[in-house]
């Protein structure tokens, strides 16, 4: 018997009458778009009354073996009663949800409370049995995999804990849609039925698969955009000026492997092409199947042209149109009105106000973007939110590696409506074709996600991050993205943690993606240094020292150095086991007629020298230098193709000008062999490159010391990243927490809260729940006049400090409202007689006594939520001029033990804790404990929004807590978390 995919699971509360009539509103919450297995796209939300003729439908639409699985036996139609039933619930203890497209039906699942002995119930019972229904022509789509993480979030909301499930043995997909969700379960086999029990709560299992789920679905759609079979470009109008002929112009141009039309609504009668491409006046009347269309049609006539599309089963859309969210809040509600259109038919969308996108493989050829022509293909993924900067990187890869560092794939998104930098990440993620990402982003939507995606995908292969708009603090016209509380440089920090490679400019972002995709990761810092010109070896060895790097003393070979000269003191560079790197600083030689033949020779010298030692990173600096960029690459090509292009390049800016090398065994020869590519012979318009030469072999070439130097200090920093992950560290366990008992805590001070945005704890409070975590603060006794503080003083014991806690001069002992030391009381009035007279009255002032601890080195620990980058750790030295300096480290919550050791020594003020100028090192263990401590608290407990600990006095031996201050509230929303959405619209 044939079993279907995704198949149905049979509840025994099927026969129960409704329990109640519905008694929570509709909960539109619930509702989100989900991509499939496939790629593809569908709607889940709850089933209501409305449904009933859905539901009929798409109950005859599926097979009587399917029916039979779901209800075990025959169950040929759905009865009123049965309608009644499976279209009202109370979304409460019986919830039905749907998955959609188009507005039908393609599959559903409910799950019916029960108590112990399986009879309905409400809570507090928190069991539901669960079963499944869908359309055999979606079965095999990943659609009850969804919908079972949809499901078991409403569930985990509804306070149910587990789910039973009772499937026929035969209905094998079913049972692994179970098995495979990654729940702790328990599995029996009774009477002939598979008994199927899951505790709801997830787990890293279940989060894993779930992430993995996802990973492949967004890949996938991303992928159906990026190699269709056949593509429609619709709005191929009479003007050959016009964006969509253009468009076409493109594509043909690029020699697209697959099926091309055009679409014209106003083609005249007769007509059948234009340009020599079938045209047709709707895309419905193409008898094919279209697996990408193209529009580029004014803003009010793209709602039919994807209405076409949607009926026809187009699979994703390509939108160049404009007029949408840039152009104001007409224009946004157009935009989330497309997305909605798209997404209803199951079709992901770039765009609008897209550039295109572009794929160079020799398979597919596509060029469905607004670039003039098809890049070199080659092994850098580009991503861009903008179409001039598209623009811009397209044409400085070009003219930087003379065609032979090309593209693999170049998605420019525009507004960014759905199709987003973290499906692309998806994509690259284990894309052959990649081996380098570049990325220039305008906002990021789900900062969290990306994060992820990010170190993920950085662990693997490098990812080279320019973000526009940083500091206007403004997203761009278009993009729906949350702000930030934190700085730039606290942001672009807590990417760098995630492995990415985080640059400024345009320009650093191709210096470092060439490097990257051109050399090996460097094994360290250490940095030789040779050349023809000791000025310029100075200037480069200057470079490094300020990159962080570590050069050793630059080697002079004076101008009369032959290439031979340089072949040789390259090959010893590369093998002094001193050197992680070599960087080759070049001047010209007089004379015109023999610098061209020098150049090539010196070429062929430098990448012979290269293959000598393929494990370190080489790179070039040459001043004015085009004819060495231009023996560089001819060195590394084989065919008229790179020659054009570097007679093109002639014309150009030659100062912004970089060169690769083949570092092949043979170099003399590569140097006979000519120079370009190949010719395809399949499509004699668009030339097919070279295969390209194994990963790492080739040397980039930079116009200043500067850039070279910045771009290997990038790569050294992210070759350090990367062997940091291979030893992650962990996230201790303290036999002293207390979880629970916080997590009760937590709950009662939020319930007696007045404000229910959330409240600041009084000083008990705060310190009652700080001790749960095993974090001490001392006692500050209130002191509202002398006779008060020498109370308190007698209380805590002598030696005590007096301070004041007023909200301007708190943290501030550069003002004056700090006396420590004081010994007796005499001390203690003569000091608050002082305090008083200079700075205000008792009661502005808010004095405070408290005993002295053992000196130390003053600091600050901070946690928070942030709406862009989530829970972040935070450590400085207390201090004006910390503060000033923007001395301050940070992290992402949770961190392990060797991201606190990291932590504490990543402020630039660091050695004042481990001995600088002869004092004596302090207790940077007990730091480190401590921060791991605060991380778990606000980890374990999202409601922990914000966490002060200001001062934290480390001494020699422990440290002290002097004061605390925490802020509750109900915890923030996480859309990195829960079953798969897309971002709502």
């Amino acid at each position: 018997m044939q079993t279907p995919a995704d198949g149905p699971a049979h509840t025994s509360s099927d026969s129960a009458e409704p329990t109640a009539a519905d008694r929570h509103p509709y909960p539109s919450h619930w509702e989100a778009d989900v991509v499939l297995r496939d790629g593809g796209t569908a709607r889940i939300r709850p089933i209501t009354a409305a449904d009933a003729d859905r539901l009929v439908s798409f109950f005859e639409q599926v097979s009587d073996e399917s029916k039979y699985y779901r209800f075990f036996a025959p169950y040929p139609r759905l009865s009123a009663k049965d309608v009644h039933r499976f279209t009202h619930h109370d979304h409460v203890d019986r919830v039905g949800l749907a998955a959609t497209v188009g507005g039908e039906f393609i599959a559903t699942v409910r799950f019916d409370r029960i108590d112990a002995q399986g009879r309905p119930a409400s809570a507090p019972a928190d069991e539901a049995e669960v079963a499944f229904l869908v359309q055999d022509a979606h079965q095999g789509r990943g659609v009850a995999s969804a919908l079972l993480e949809h499901i078991a979030a409403v569930a985990r909301e509804r306070g149910i804990r587990r789910f039973a499930a009772e499937v026929l043995p035969a209905n094998t997909k079913m049972v692994k849609v179970f098995t495979d969700a990654g729940y702790q379960q328990q599995r029996s086999f009774e009477d002939g039925v598979v008994r199927l029990e899951l505790d709801l709560e997830p787990t890293d299992r279940s989060l894993a698969v779930q992430r993995a789920r996802e990973q492949r679905a967004e890949a996938r759609s991303v992928q159906r955009l990026l190699a269709p079979g056949s593509v429609a470009v619709i709005g191929v109008g009479r003007s050959p000026d016009g964006v969509g002929r253009g468009v076409l112009r493109n594509v043909l141009g690029a020699g697209f492997t697959g099926r091309l039309y055009a679409v014209n609504s106003a083609l005249p009668e007769g007509a059948t092409d234009i340009d020599g491409v079938p045209a047709h006046r709707s895309v419905r009347d193409i008898a094919e199947p279209v697996d990408l269309a193209v529009v580029a049609v004014p803003a009010e006539r793209v709602p039919q042209a994807v209405a076409d599309c949607g009926e026809h089963g187009v699979q994703g859309l390509v939108v160049i149109s404009a007029g949408y969210a840039e152009s104001g809040p007409e224009g946004r509600e157009r935009q989330r009105e497309l997305v909605r259109q798209a997404r209803s038919y199951g079709m992901r969308i770039i765009g609008p106000n897209a550039f295109g996108v572009i794929n160079t493989s020799p398979e597919t050829r596509l060029n469905a973007s607004l670039a003039p022509e098809l890049p070199p293909a080659g092994r850098l993924g580009l991503f861009t939110q903008s179409g001039a900067i598209g623009i811009a990187l397209l044409s400085r890869l070009h003219r930087r590696g003379s065609g032979l560092w090309g593209l693999s794939t170049c998605v420019s998104t525009g507004n960014r409506a759905d199709v987003s930098g973290n499906d692309v990440l998806q994509y690259w993620y284990d894309d052959p074709d990649t081996d380098v990402a570049l990325m220039y982003l305008e906002s990021i939507g789900n900062p969290r996600k990306f994060t992820r995606l990010a170190r993920r995908t950085a662990a693997v292969k490098p990812l080279v991050v320019v973000q526009g708009a940083r500091h206007s603090g403004i997203a761009p016209t278009g993009h729906a993205s949350a702000a930030t509380r934190l700085p730039h440089a606290t942001v672009s920090a807590l990417l760098r943690q995630a492995g990415v490679v985080r640059v400024d400019t345009v320009t650093e972002l191709v210096d470092a993606g060439l490097l990257l995709a051109g050399q090996p990761l460097p094994a360290g810092p250490r940095v030789a240094i040779l050349g023809n010109s000791e000025s310029l070896g100075l200037l480069t060895y200057d470079a490094c020292v300020a990159e962080g790097l570590r050069p050793l003393p630059p080697l002079d070979l004076t101008t009369a150095a032959s290439p031979d000269d340089f072949r040789t003191a390259l090959a010893a560079a590369l093998a002094d086991e001193g050197s992680d790197a070599v960087v080759v600083t070049v001047i010209p030689s007089l004379g015109e007629s023999t610098r061209q033949g020098e150049d090539k020779s010196l070429a062929a010298a430098l990448r012979a020298a290269a293959a000598s030692c393929p494990t370190k990173p080489v790179t070039v600096v040459h001043v004015e230098l085009g004819g060495l960029a231009e023996a560089l690459s001819a060195a590394a090509s084989t065919g008229p193709r790179a020659a054009a292009i570097v007679d093109r390049a002639d014309q150009s800016d030659q100062v912004d000008r970089g060169a690769a090398v083949d570092q092949a065994d043979h170099a003399d020869q590569a140097d006979q062999a000519g120079s370009g590519h190949p010719e395809d012979t399949t499509h004699p318009t668009a030339p097919t490159p070279q295969a390209d030469p194994p990963p790492h072999h080739r040397i980039p070439a930079y116009p200043a010391a500067e850039r070279a130097v910045r771009a290997l200090a990038e790569a050294v920093k992210y070759a350090q990243w990367r062997r940091d992950i291979a030893e992650p560290g962990k996230v201790p366990e303290y036999d002293d927490i207390d979880e629970q008992g916080a997590g009760e805590l937590i709950e009662r001070l939020l319930a007696k809260a007045d404000d229910v945005r959330g409240v600041t704890l009084d000083a008990d409070d705060a310190h009652d729940l700080l001790a749960r975590y095993g974090i001490g603060v001392r006692r500050a006794l209130p002191a509202p006049d002398a006779d008060t503080a020498v109370r308190a003083a007698r209380e805590a014991g002598y030696p005590v400090a007096l301070k004041t806690t007023a909200p301007h001069l708190r943290h501030r002992p550069d003002l004056g409202g700090v006396r420590l030391d004081l010994a007796d009381e005499e001390q203690l009035r003569r000091a608050y007689r002082e305090l008083t007279h200079t700075l205000g009255r008792p009661a502005e002032l808010r004095p405070v006594v408290q005993a002295m601890v053992a000196r130390g080195v003053d600091t600050v620990v901070r946690a928070g939520h942030d709406p862009v980058a989530g829970a972040v750790l935070s450590f400085g030295l207390a201090g004006a001029a910390s503060e000033l300096l923007g001395d301050t480290a940070h992290r992402l919550i949770p961190v392990t033990d060797r991201e606190a050791g990291n932590l504490v020594r990543s402020i630039r003020t660091a050695p004042l804790l481990f001995g600088w100028r002869g004092s004596a090192p302090v207790d940077t263990p007990a730091l480190e404990e401590l921060l791991m401590r605060l991380s778990r608290l606000v980890d374990d407990h999202p409601e922990v929004v914000t966490v002060s600990l200001e001062p934290v006095v480390v001494a020699q031996e422990g440290l002290s807590v002097l004061s605390a201050s925490v802020r509750l509230a109900p915890p923030p929303a996480r859309d990195d978390l829960g079953p798969r959405t897309l971002p709502a619209y």
